[in-house]
């Protein structure tokens, strides 16, 4: 099994970087990742002058996945997540939320123990390790990595974790796959602008999927489905979630338009995924246990 070091990185997606690694379909791969500020917070006590705040949201690679062209997708397994020994938090004006109630920077360090989050003496979070930045080089210009899109990048959702198969739409030859940005622990919205910012090991399977395209990422897990879209407001991702699923499911499912819509009002929830970065991040899930009724596989294997 091949591995990437966390040397090799980018800052943002972009058709221009060049591959630190050259694979075929179905490779499986290490991705050693930096924490979100490229580790350079090590005590509670650190400055804010003393960051270097374009060393921010590196991404390990990109990989080149032999055979992915413009239009196919590709499949990413998550297989594991290995958290470091530490974690970090911040909060301060301007961030996040409730950053206009702020007044100064403050850091906070957080010990992962025996599969706790040591928050405080008194608090000992549970832990759910999971991506923050995972994507391809977008068709256009350069995306940085902290910015969401149809690519995925930024995406702040908790769901892509271990277990899970992530799909994102293929731009470039090679698709130039990348990661970083893993938290220990998020709750949706990612309110504050920090996770559990961590650095971490992360394998995970890339398989190209060839003649078959999708306009955003779309997450598989045990539960079910779902469409990620990144828009400029919340309200525009979550819509656009929605009809993303509908418009990929009507083709499998045997019902008028109408009767899908109504299904996915009964049966399927919007969610939020993170409210704080460039652009917004909504999905929208539909459970396994309505789409099996009906056979749903929207994602076949590669043939290429």
């Amino acid at each position: 099994m091949q591995t990437v070091s966390k040397e090799q990185f980018v800052y943002s997606f972009s058709k221009d970087n060049s591959h630190a690694l050259k694979v075929p379909s179905g490779s499986t791969i290490v991705m050693e990742t930096w924490d979100c500020f490229r580790n350079q917070i090590q005590s509670e006590q650190t400055t804010v002058s003393s960051i270097d705040w374009e060393q921010i949201n590196p991404a390990t690679g990109p990989i080149y996945v032999e055979g992915a062209k413009p239009g196919d997708l590709l499949k990413v397994h998550i297989d594991a997540i290995e958290l470091g020994e530490q974690g970090l938090m911040a909060a301060g004006p301007g961030l996040g939320v409730m950053g206009h109630r702020l007044d100064a920077m403050q850091f906070k360090l957080i010990p992962i123990k025996d599969g706790k989050a040591i928050f405080n003496d008194k608090l000992h979070l549970p832990l759910n390790p999971m991506i923050g930045v995972i994507g391809v080089a977008p068709e256009d210009e350069a995306v940085p990595c902290g910015t969401p899109g149809p690519h995925g990048g930024n995406m702040d959702t908790k769901l892509i974790t271990t277990g899970a198969t992530l799909y994102l739409p293929v731009f470039q030859e090679g698709a130039l796959f990348g990661l970083g940005d893993v938290h220990a622990a998020m709750g949706d919205g990612e309110i504050g602008v920090t996770g559990i910012e961590i650095p971490a090991k992360v394998t995970v399977t890339l398989e190209v999927l060839s003649g078959q395209s999708i306009p955003y990422p779309f997450l598989e897990n045990g539960e079910g489905i779902s469409s990620i879209v990144s828009k400029e407001t919340l309200d525009e991702a979550a819509k656009s979630a929605v009809e993303i699923m509908i418009d990929a499911l009507l083709p499998h499912m045997d019902m008028s338009l109408p009767e899908l819509v109504m299904l996915c009002s009964a049966a399927g929830q919007s969610q939020i995924s993170q409210i704080v970065d460039p652009l917004m991040t909504a999905r929208f899930f539909m459970p396994w246990s309505v789409l099996d009724v009906y056979g749903v596989n929207l994602f076949k294997p590669a043939n290429i």
